[in-house]
């Protein structure tokens, strides 16, 4: 098994957006606004070569949007998904699936194209993953969220005949591949899915997807206002930054500008970073 850190194109959000309650004077010191108040973060995908499976775990947001809708995410950088996957010797046709951790723009943008004025898979050989309520949910969205949800990043891929649903299991993790297991959690949106690879050493590496988007967001205050249950996300993360402390998961962090992987401990403050870990130690390319 191999694993691939993909990089895509970076955005700016706004930083207390991002940060929630946790006070400008506090998070900038993390992550300097500019004078918009504007933050920059990645948009940072993961490739499994899990035996003849060639998986992509999220997008980014792609580059078919209007100019006006880039206006607002200042997107930046010469990284794209197909040119990263090409610099690790992959093209679009060899992706034997993508699983798409929720369907927000800035994580399932990618997986459609936009191919001689018509909307297509990105991906013309993969299956699509998402769940059944995540579906339901982000085709049918609340007012809140609704534009996080861009009819043209969703729709193809059930028109496509590309779209499957992981089974949902409460409680449990959903077993997708021979070393990729999937957590579920409600908080950020409904039914978001994290997956978790066993690495051939044994190491559980965990795609954090926007349950923790960066290693900033540690702490347990640290909860972006994006978040449709706030409340929900809290107890999530605890829950599982215990587990990942007693079993020194890795988190490997989408949207962490600077810090791509890291492990946790729990200290007198609360749960912290521990050790910074980097992709060479893992072996990841």
């Amino acid at each position: 098994m191999q694993v691939y850190s993909i990089e895509t194109e970076q955005f700016r959000l706004d930083g207390g957006a991002m940060f929630g309650v946790v006070p400008k004077v506090i998070w900038n010191n993390l992550n300097p606004a500019d004078e918009n108040n504007l933050c920059p973060w990645s948009m940072r995908c993961m490739l499994v070569v899990d035996g003849n499976r060639k998986i992509l775990i999220d997008t980014g947001m792609g580059n078919k949007q209007s100019e006006k809708f880039f206006s607002h995410y200042y997107p930046f950088g010469n990284a794209t998904l197909l040119t990263s996957l090409q610099a690790h010797g992959f093209n679009a046709a060899d992706i034997t699936d993508v699983i798409l951790t929720h369907l927000h723009f800035d994580h399932c943008g990618g997986a459609v194209s936009l191919i001689n004025g018509a909307y297509k898979p990105t991906f013309p050989n993969a299956i699509y993953w998402t769940s059944a309520e995540h579906w339901k949910w982000a085709t049918d969205p609340n007012s809140r969220e609704k534009a996080s949800f861009l009819k043209e990043n969703i729709i193809p891929l059930q028109d496509s005949g590309q779209l499957k649903f992981v089974e949902e299991i409460a409680e449990q993790r959903t077993v997708f591949s021979d070393h990729i297991e999937i957590l579920f959690a409600y908080g950020h949106t409904k039914s978001m899915m994290i997956p978790i690879i066993t690495m051939g050493d044994g190491t559980k590496l965990v795609y954090m997807a926007d349950l923790i988007p960066s290693s900033m967001h540690i702490p347990l205050p640290y909860i972006a206002s994006y978040d449709m249950f706030p409340m929900k996300t809290l107890e999530e993360k605890e829950d599982f930054l215990g587990e990942a402390v007693n079993k020194n998961y890795v988190l490997f962090f989408e949207h962490d500008p600077q810090c791509i992987c890291c492990t946790v401990q729990k200290t007198e403050k609360g749960f912290r970073i521990k050790d910074i870990i980097s992709l060479d130690e893992l072996g990841i390319s």
